[in-house]
């Protein structure tokens, strides 16, 4: 990924609706699913910058989340539709620092929020290695 590439606005590659299954006893999102959510929309930036599963099988390299923190701001039920924006806030030749937005895509509001941290990895040796340069 090239450092004068980094997008300046949020990319916005993933939506899906609040699935049945993803719901609790309160009849709204679990926490769990938030993250499995956040999860499809971080597969969504890797396949859109070029190191997703296609990625990973041609090469040997791959993605490992390092960290994680989620901030739940307002609950969501089933079939609300959710749309993610992401923002590439840095990164160098081994990380992406990064994060989701998740908002209800009907109404609008800030459901959530998901920072992370990437590592690259050399699946071979399981160790963080450089991604390679485009």
């Amino acid at each position: 990924m090239d450092q004068d590439a980094a997008p300046a606005a949020p990319l916005v590659l993933h939506r899906e609706p609040v699935r049945a299954e993803w719901l609790d006893y309160n009849e709204h999102m679990n926490v769990a699913y938030y993250v499995l959510a956040f999860d499809h929309a971080t597969d969504a930036m890797c396949d859109h910058i070029g190191i997703g599963h296609d990625y990973m099988r041609e090469t040997g390299g791959s993605i490992f989340i390092l960290e994680s923190h989620v901030s739940y701001l307002q609950e969501v039920v089933r079939d609300d539709p959710l749309r993610f924006a992401t923002h590439v806030f840095d990164f160098d030749e081994k990380r992406i620092h990064f994060a989701h937005e998740m908002f209800h895509d009907e109404k609008g509001y800030l459901a959530a929020t998901n920072e992370l941290m990437m590592l690259h990895v050399d699946l071979n040796t399981r160790r963080t290695a450089p991604m390679p340069a485009t």
